[in-house]
């Protein structure tokens, strides 16, 4: 009571007040970090719980989280836990900063032994068991390998990046690989050898505050004859975030960007600067697909997910070869949705929350994608044309609200969900095809950011079959790549790239 934590956070998971719901924190977050974002609460802020500061033409200001947000009004819940809504004809400037709601010093006002039982008390919150979960054949536990998986150090400690957030490898090339900065907007072209190098291939440019900058990026299929690459960028103009997927051309010795104009392939308008997609591939049918976030606020009040006049909370698929009118690419004519005006043309699959990485299976062209959840539960789905994936009707599999859930749809179950025990934020990987023998062969290796969790997980008709716990990586994972033999790196968030080794490891 003493500082008045229920006034800023809910803890039954309806996520009311204006900080982050402690529900299943416990299971979230260990001690030390618990104790960390109570003495530096701006150090590491949620994502979705930004500070933003609307002034309005008559010269008021309000600070507060976004909790709803349309074309004609904002609505910030500030520490007092009132709700003020502002129009938007009413807004002269519009930030969001990185300094969280929550003040420095709150430890103050306890004693020693106050501050250690409210430790303990938020250490205690754990997420219960979900008969939904078990019904689904979810398992309550998920094992270790008897032996983990070797997570070998790909660079060494002098060539670390910062903040890295891709890699891939450069198509004809052997041993050489792109890897993108986050918050730099750097792209480095690293060469294996007796000697590792790296040398700089683009600087596009460092990100804005209040941004996530650098999204993610892909080479054309063709990249050794047309050059073409594209990059994903979260950026703010005149106070509105947007997603922007921009497409550059290589030098002419393919060693470093060519430094012509990136031009703007398809820029995505957003609620918040959160959930803002970051995942692009080509896939097998020379196609070029795009995972985009529901952009928020937390909850998705405005059911974007399941806006089908929006690109928002979906899986897009487009042609960058053939332009259309006005766009830099045309729309597939087999997408499922073409014709329907109640659809945006580009709309693979929705229902997405926030599909961070995806890739295809290069044996049965499977669309493997990790959908980062809300507070109960992360989930990997395996996408199809035209399908719905639930959010927000559904997270994981358990239904979440009914507000925008029309009579006859038919939602998707993911192939496998987990809950917050074994972390809050899946990072989506590969199927591993590099080694017919391996027992590993054919198995989806992901992770969790947070948890530093590495899984395999094993399928059939989308139906789970087994989840075992591969290794507990050295950083946080936030990507993976895969390079022209099928072999696997993980990306950790701190700066290091690792190479996924299964040699001497058994899947069983």
């Amino acid at each position: 009571e003493k500082i008045a934590c229920a006034r800023c956070h809910s803890a039954d998971g309806s996520a009311s007040r204006a900080g982050p719901d402690l529900f299943a924190i416990g299971d979230k977050f260990g001690r030390r970090e618990i104790i960390d974002s109570i003495l530096s609460p701006s150090a590491t802020i949620a994502v979705g719980y930004s500070t933003t500061t609307i002034e309005t033409k008559s010269g008021e200001e309000f600070s507060g989280v976004i909790k709803q947000a349309t074309n004609g009004w904002t609505e910030l819940l500030g520490a007092d836990a009132k709700p003020v809504r502002i129009a938007t004809t009413n807004i002269a400037r519009s930030s969001t900063s990185d300094t969280s709601l929550m003040p420095d010093g709150l430890q103050n006002g306890l004693t020693l032994q106050q501050f250690a039982d409210l430790i303990e008390y938020l250490v205690s919150l754990k997420q219960p068991a979900s008969a939904t979960m078990v019904e689904h054949g979810m398992p309550g536990e998920i094992q270790p390998l008897a032996k983990p998986v070797e997570l070998r150090p790909f660079i060494e400690e002098a060539l670390k990046f910062e903040h890295p957030v891709w890699i891939g490898p450069v198509p004809g090339e052997s041993n050489v690989f792109l890897i993108a900065e986050h918050e730099t907007g750097r792209i480095w072209r690293l060469e294996k050898g007796n000697s590792d190098t790296k040398t700089l291939f683009a600087e596009l440019g460092r990100y804005q505050r209040g941004t996530r900058g650098l999204l993610g990026m892909a080479l054309h299929p063709k990249f050794r004859e047309n050059r073409r690459y594209f990059v994903v960028r979260h950026i703010v103009e005149d106070g509105k975030f947007s997603s922007v997927i921009f497409e550059r051309e290589a030098a002419a010795d393919l060693k470093s960007d060519s430094g012509q104009p990136g031009k703007v392939i398809l820029k995505i308008d957003e609620i918040t600067n959160v959930h803002y997609g970051g995942g692009l591939q080509f896939g097998p049918d020379g196609f070029f697909y795009i995972g985009m976030g529901d952009s928020g606020p937390q909850e998705d009040p405005n059911g974007n997910g399941q806006n089908t006049r929006l690109l928002l909370g979906k899986m897009l698929r487009i042609d960058v070869d053939r332009r259309d009118g006005d766009p830099l690419y045309s729309v597939p004519h087999d997408n499922p949705f073409i014709g329907r005006p109640d659809f945006r043309p580009e709309i693979w699959a929705y229902g997405l929350r926030e599909p961070w990485r995806f890739s295809f299976d290069p044996l049965n062209g499977d669309l493997w994608v990790g959908d980062v959840g809300q507070d109960r539960y992360e989930e990997v789905d395996i996408v199809r044309r035209g399908e719905n994936f639930g959010w927000n009707v559904f997270e994981g599999f358990e239904r979440f609200s009914t507000r925008y859930r029309r009579e006859g749809e038919t939602f998707v179950p993911p192939v496998f969900a987990y809950a917050r025990k074994f972390g809050p934020c899946v990072t989506g990987g590969y199927v591993y095809r590099a080694n017919p023998r391996s027992t590993f062969h054919g198995v989806y290796i992901f992770g969790d950011y947070e948890s530093k969790r590495l899984f395999g997980l094993t399928q059939e008709n989308r139906r789970f079959k087994m989840i075992l716990q591969l290794a507990i990586a050295p950083q946080r994972i936030v990507s993976f790549g895969r390079d022209a033999r099928g072999e696997l790196y993980l990306v950790g968030y701190e700066g290091m790239i690792y190479q996924v080794v299964f040699d001497g490891a058994t899947f069983e």
